[in-house]
């Protein structure tokens, strides 16, 4: 019971860390469309406004999947808490767990490539 116990917490203090991770990545997400504004407001030509274009819709693509992430985590989050409170085992816990931390792994490496990318091009138009 105890061990069962323990294992719900380490498993949620993952998710939480998961949910505060989207959480900055999202802030991150807010500044660099504020960027992109900046870029849109100078007028470089139609190159720029359309390497822009397609940085706005991978943000706005990336907000989807945190938002489907975000749901999951709330939904693992509920599982756990109705586990704890009916003190029931449950086995595919780790491997649910596992799932969605290699979903998250693919979403960071893809936000930080993005965000590379974003850098470069901010770089470049905002000298």
């Amino acid at each position: 019971m105890e061990s069962q116990l323990l294992f719900l917490s380490d498993l949620n203090f993952n998710l939480e860390v998961w949910k505060r991770e989207l959480k900055f990545q999202e802030s991150e997400m807010d500044y660099f469309e504020e960027k992109l504004e900046h870029v849109a407001l100078r007028n470089f030509g139609q190159e720029v406004m359309v390497q822009l274009e397609g940085y706005q819709n991978k943000i706005i693509r990336e907000r989807e999947v945190m938002g489907h992430l975000r749901h999951k985590i709330r939904m693992k989050k509920r599982e756990i808490a109705q586990a704890k409170y009916e003190n029931k085992r449950e086995p595919v816990f780790h491997e649910k767990q596992i799932l969605l931390k290699d979903e998250m792994k693919v979403f960071v490496k893809m936000h930080y490539e993005l965000k590379e990318d974003m850098m470069d091009f901010f770089l470049k138009n905002l000298q």
